[in-house]
């Protein structure tokens, strides 16, 4: 059996999908201010990397885990809310993309599986 990763179209998927997903996040005025002082293309480089790894693909991450990158954030008053909305912009940009329900699940479920790390709990 494929990889999430390889079954949404492998490196140009995850290409497109980060790409579409940091406009959504950063027109969103409820978290766009989380990224006012970030390099958005390493950013962006780093969240490929990170989504591709998670779903299956070539696992090439070496950024901080979950909790140690987000506790800067979490200090800041990252919570619960603002998760949701990423989560949120996560799962519309795989629908937009035409990523397949069950794939799109697949991938929510790991996102959900790191709430707990994100916002520090």
């Amino acid at each position: 059996m494929s990889s999430v990763y390889e079954r949404i179209g492998g490196e140009p998927a995850m290409a497109a999908a980060v790409e579409v997903f940091y406009r959504k996040v950063l027109g969103d005025e409820r978290i766009s201010h989380f990224f006012e002082d970030v390099d958005m293309e390493r950013q962006a480089a780093k969240q490929k990397a990170f989504l591709t790894m998670v779903c299956g693909g070539p696992a090439n991450y070496s950024g901080k885990d979950m909790r140690a990158g987000h506790k800067h954030l979490v200090a800041r008053g990252l919570n619960a809310s603002h998760f949701d909305a990423v989560a949120g912009h996560l799962k519309e940009t795989l629908e937009e993309l035409g990523v397949p329900a069950e794939l799109v699940g697949q991938v929510m479920s790991v996102a959900e599986g790191a709430r707990a790390d994100v916002l520090n709990r």
